[in-house]
């Protein structure tokens, strides 16, 4: 893919890809918008740690998928 408005490919990054497993891996949302939601479309993990909830979103690559931008932009207009 191409970088745009849409996408971002970041290889230059020391974490890239921070994720595996996606073909086109889009950086445009490297810290997730998604993260202070409570129901997100992705897959986290939560854990109790020193009596407190903790998201893990470090097996999540939903906002990495170039798919996922109409979706992303749609949930962010929402909130």
């Amino acid at each position: 893919m191409e970088n745009s408005y849409r996408f971002f490919e970041n290889k230059d990054c020391k974490y890239f890809p921070c994720h595996k497993g996606l073909a086109d891996f889009n950086c445009l949302f490297c810290y997730c918008p998604m993260y202070r939601l409570e129901h997100c479309p992705g897959n986290p993990r939560y854990f109790e740690k020193n009596g407190r909830r903790i998201k893990d979103c470090s097996g999540c690559t939903f906002p990495h998928d170039p798919e996922h931008y109409d979706t992303i932009m749609q949930i962010l207009r929402e909130a």
